[in-house]
């Protein structure tokens, strides 16, 4: 190859290099252009706009802790009449809301068959009665033939013998007339408290078995609330502690006090009864639905709205504004109440004062630039 053939090649190959050099350089520039135009993209990006009240200040507060409670309003003393003997309901001379005394009679069962029975035990035990005399005057008679010497002491202790087993004869026999005595009363229905009939569950005419139910019996002059709460709510709960109970048809909120706790829970729910007693009676039924606040307390603490609280992570976190950008905050939530009308949420791992972007606005992006149309309330 002669010198002119080189250098041609080697001017080809600076050429190529030279090319190569510039189209790098040009992409450089194109590939800075673009990010710069995204900058300004984003630096023009308009802001969401916020409205007075979806900013609001982290502060120190005094929380009303409370409970809701639900539940059915019952009679603190009902019964449930029973039949005690089995027979044929003869007469029922009450129905549903009549008032009843302690003690009155309700109705009766056919004692047709336990009147026979006492007859029989009385007649029974009158016939012991004679047996029981007639050993009294063999012993007698026995011991006057002793100290004269005409009987030995053996006939006289076979007397004493005899005697003491009528004795026992005739109690026994007593015994059996008093069974069928209590018997015989226990075919008549009486009340065992005073009230008013809640239900009939038999008729006249109907044959009953022993411990059938016949009438259900309330005493409307004190009620009190049974409550279910869970466990883990149960251990705040003290007797004497009050609640607001509303219920449908009463204008007027009710006030209840605990009563009592249950020392054990329900068997599958796991949960606690808890009794509230009312303060007001009248005009209220049993199995009526109320449900309320209890009053569990006041705590102080930084607090913020209930609905500020996310928990749409693995860590409860809020939105914060900060430089004019939301900013993700993780917090451990902690005791709940009621401050300033609404429902709050102690929180750890904020500082006072943080502005906190209300649940209304909704799960923003971190970074998402927000404009405040008012300050945090």
């Amino acid at each position: 190859m002669n010198k002119k053939m080189k250098w041609a090649v080697g001017a080809l190959v600076v050429l190529l290099l030279a090319a190569a050099v510039a189209r790098t350089l040009a992409a450089r520039k194109a590939s800075q252009q673009a990010l710069q135009a995204q900058l300004q993209q984003a630096q023009q990006q308009p802001s969401l706009e916020l409205k007075a009240g979806d900013v609001v200040a982290a502060q120190q507060l005094t929380l009303e802790q409370t409970l809701a409670v639900s539940g059915a309003i019952k009679a603190v003393n009902a019964a449930f009449v029973k039949a005690r003997v089995a027979g044929e309901l003869q007469a029922l001379q009450v129905r549903e809301g009549e008032a009843v005394r302690a003690g009155q009679l309700l109705g009766r069962i056919d004692a047709t068959e336990y009147q026979a029975r006492l007859q029989q035990a009385r007649q029974q035990a009158e016939s012991v009665r004679a047996q029981l005399e007639i050993a009294q005057r063999s012993l007698d008679n026995n011991q006057a033939l002793v100290n004269q010497g005409f009987i030995s002491r053996n006939a006289l202790d076979t007397s004493q013998s005899n005697l003491l087993a009528a004795q026992a004869n005739y109690r026994a026999a007593q015994a059996a007339a008093d069974v069928a005595q209590k018997t015989l009363d226990d075919s008549l229905l009486r009340a065992p408290i005073a009230g008013q009939v809640a239900q009939r569950l038999a008729q006249a005419g109907e044959r009953v078995a022993v411990d059938t139910r016949v009438l259900e019996i309330v005493d409307l002059r004190a009620l009190e609330l049974e409550a279910p709460v869970s466990a883990a709510d149960s251990v705040r709960i003290q007797p004497g502690q009050t609640a607001q109970l509303r219920m449908e048809g009463l204008g007027q909120p009710l006030v209840a006090k605990v009563a009592r706790i249950n020392p054990s829970t329900v068997a599958g729910s796991r949960s606690v009864l808890v009794y509230f007693s009312l303060a007001q009676a009248s005009g209220l039924r049993q199995g009526l639905f109320a449900e309320g606040q209890l009053q569990l307390g006041t705590v102080q603490a930084l607090a913020v709205p209930l609905d500020a609280l996310r928990t749409d992570k693995p860590q409860p976190y809020v939105q914060l504004l900060q430089d004019g950008k939301v900013v993700h905050q993780d917090v451990t939530p902690g005791a709940q109440g009621q401050a300033q009308g609404q429902a709050m949420v102690e929180v750890k791992g904020l500082p006072a004062g943080a502005q906190v972007l209300r649940g209304s606005v909704g799960a923003l992006r971190a970074g998402t630039l927000v404009k405040s149309s008012a300050g945090a309330s």
